[in-house]
C-alpha cells in the first residue's frame, strides 16, 4: 500500500455510530482484521489486550443483561441503544499497578484499536469506539469475565453501513505545534 492509498484511509475513517444494515459481522473478518491490528507498537511485547466478540445472535441477550446495571428508568434506553450494532467487540487490557507501564499498555491498546478501525475501514466495515458508563460497572465486568487486573477498554460498535457520515475536518497540527526553546 503507498503512502497515498494509507493517507487516504487515515482521512476518509469514520465513526459509524448509527445506520447499521441488517449484514452480519462475521467471526472470522473481526479475527482477521485483529491479527493484523496486533502489530502496534507494544513495549516490551506485553501485548496487554484480549478480546470479547459478541454476535448479533447473543446481543440481545447481551444487551439485555448489561442494560439491567443501569437504573430501570434508563433501561429500555440502554437496550436499544447496544442493540444498534449488528455486533460488539470489547477490548480488555491488562492494568498493571505501575503508572508507566499502565499507561504504556493503555497507548499499545489504543494504537492496536486504530489498527483494527483503519482494516475494518478498509473492508467496509463501520467501527465507533464507546466507553460508556457500562465499561466500569463490576457487574459487566463480572459477565465479561474481565480479572482484577484488567481494564475494560472500550466496546467497539461494529456493523455494515450505507451512508458515511459528514467531514468534520481536524484542527492543523500547525496550530498545537511549537519548538522547544522559540
Amino acid at each position: 500500500m503507498g503512502l497515498s492509498n494509507l493517507r487516504e484511509i487515515i482521512r476518509g475513517r469514520r465513526s459509524i455510530k448509527k445506520g447499521y444494515t441488517n449484514q452480519e459481522v462475521k467471526k472470522e473478518l473481526v479475527l482477521e482484521l485483529l491479527n493484523d491490528a496486533v502489530w502496534a507498537p507494544t513495549h516490551g511485547m506485553r501485548e496487554p489486550w484480549r478480546f470479547i466478540f459478541i454476535n448479533q445472535d447473543h446481543l440481545p441477550e447481551f444487551a439485555e443483561k448489561v442494560a439491567k446495571t443501569y437504573p430501570e428508568e434508563m433501561q429500555e434506553n440502554r437496550k436499544n441503544y447496544l442493540m444498534e450494532p449488528n455486533a460488539i467487540l470489547v477490548v480488555v487490557m491488562e492494568a498493571p499497578p505501575l503508572p508507566k507501564q499502565w499507561d504504556e499498555n493503555f497507548g499499545a491498546t489504543a494504537a492496536m484499536i486504530q489498527n483494527f478501525w483503519l482494516l475494518a475501514w478498509e473492508k467496509k466495515l463501520g467501527v465507533v469506539w464507546k466507553t460508556n458508563p457500562h465499561i466500569y460497572n463490576e457487574e459487566v465486568k463480572k459477565l465479561l469475565n474481565v480479572q482484577e487486573h484488567e481494564k475494560i477498554v472500550g466496546f467497539l460498535h461494529l456493523g455494515y453501513f450505507e451512508d458515511i457520515p459528514e467531514d468534520k475536518g481536524r484542527t492543523k497540527a500547525d496550530d498545537k505545534f511549537t519548538v522547544y526553546g522559540m
